[in-house]
Formats: C-alpha cells, sequence, structure tokens
C-alpha cells in the first residue's frame, strides 16, 4: 500500500517510517511511505501556505492553492488514490473503518494545522474527514501515523502472523488476557488452563474472557 502524507513537518513521519513494525513493512515492500512538503508548492518566496480568515479571528487558514497543487502531482502517479483529511470534525477511527480503508491501494492523508484549512477543499478535494478522537491535538501528523499503524498492521505479510487477527475491537470483542514467565509472580499464578496444552480449551477460556471483559470495561461493544 502507498501512503502520501501532505505536511509541513515531514521528519515526524521518521517515528514510524524507521521504527517498529511500520519500518518492517517498508523494507519488505509491502508499505511505502512518501511525505509532501507542503511549502513546495507555496507561490511567494517566503514558502507560506497561510493566511488570515475571512470574517476575522484567531490563527491562520491553510490556503486552497499549494494543497490542490499537491494533490494535482500526487494523483500523477496515484490517480485513485482515496484523499483523506485528518480532522476532528471528521467519522471516528474505529476497527471497522480501519478494515475499510485497508483494502485501498493508495491513501494520501492532508495534515492540517492552525485553524485548519480552507473549506473548500474540504468540500471539493477531500474524500473523507477521519477522527481520531474527539479532543483536539496541534496538527494532523500524529493522527496520520495512527491510521498508518492501525491500517499497515492488517495487511498480508506486515506481522508476519495471524496475530491481528486477534486484536481487540475485532469482532467487537476486547483482547483476553496474556501471560508469560515465570509462571507465578508475586503468589499469583497462570491460569491453569493456558498450561494444559489443550488448545480447543484454551480457545473456549480466551473467548469467553474477551467477553468478560469487554462487557467489564466496553460495555457499549457489545450493544453494537
Amino acid at each position: 500500500m502507498q501512503f502520501n502524507i501532505i505536511t509541513l513537518f515531514p521528519n515526524m513521519f521518521s517515528a514510524i517510517s524507521d521504527e517498529g513494525v511500520i519500518a518492517r513493512a517498508i523494507k519488505k515492500s509491502i508499505i511505502s511511505i512518501k511525505t509532501w512538503q507542503l511549502r513546495d508548492f507555496s507561490d511567494n518566496q517566503y514558502k507560506n501556505v497561510d493566511d488570515k480568515p475571512y470574517g476575522g479571528g484567531a490563527g491562520m487558514v491553510m490556503q486552497v492553492k499549494p494543497i490542490r497543487d499537491c494533490l494535482s502531482e500526487i494523483k500523477q502517479d496515484s490517480p485513485n488514490t482515496k484523499v483523506i483529511y485528518l480532522s476532528p470534525q471528521g467519522r471516528k477511527l474505529n476497527q471497522q473503518l480501519v478494515e475499510e480503508l485497508s483494502v485501498l491501494d493508495s491513501i494520501t492523508f492532508l495534515c492540517g494545522r492552525y485553524e485548519g484549512i480552507d473549506e473548500r477543499v474540504i468540500e471539493n478535494d477531500i474524500d473523507m474527514e477521519v477522527s481520531i478522537g474527539d479532543y483536539v491535538i496541534s496538527g494532523g501528523e500524529l493522527a496520520a501515523m495512527v491510521l498508518i499503524d492501525a491500517i499497515g498492521r492488517r495487511l498480508s505479510g506486515v506481522l508476519g502472523n495471524e496475530s491481528s487477527l486477534k486484536d481487540s475491537f475485532v469482532n467487537n470483542l476486547l483482547d483476553h488476557p496474556h501471560y508469560t514467565r515465570p509462571e507465578v509472580v508475586d503468589g499469583q499464578r497462570v491460569p491453569e488452563v493456558l498450561l494444559s496444552g489443550h488448545q480447543a480449551k484454551i480457545d473456549d477460556w480466551r473467548q469467553a474472557q474477551s467477553i468478560e471483559k469487554t462487557k467489564l470495561k466496553r460495555p457499549d461493544l457489545l450493544d453494537d
């Protein structure tokens, strides 16, 4: 999958492209990440891509032309890329949306800053707005990284096993408890069923634990 990222801070993405699961997926050529410095598409000597809002008010607004010029160049190589604007007004991210996006070949993330982007871009150039939660952060970069990681781990070959199929929120359940060595810690023992070697019983126990944990911590998921 190809991820294009329109941003004022491309160096931030080294955190995800140089380390961890996504970095390994890049080395395997399963994922490709390309950052696009929006200031490269500015038409003034100061490389500004924002201006004061009409009607007054605090902050600045990102302009239409640099964004559209950047998108135009991206679409020369990826004409069918899905353009996503990271926005608190967007569809809230959940596992269902991750699954929907993971079947695409190319996604372009537009990372806003300041007070946001000109509404005409949202109306005419954006395919989807996505929010990672009901709170405000300084820009779309961190949100884009969350999406890349969530989508990337669902791609075949990224994890090298089926572990992503048992993640929390798959089938609307939280993940079951996990244990590792030593067998006893401060008097607490690993549940006997996990030591039994009986895989069917282990699977049944894990399923029951997932349901109980979801009832306790996120009953809304069971309602859904």
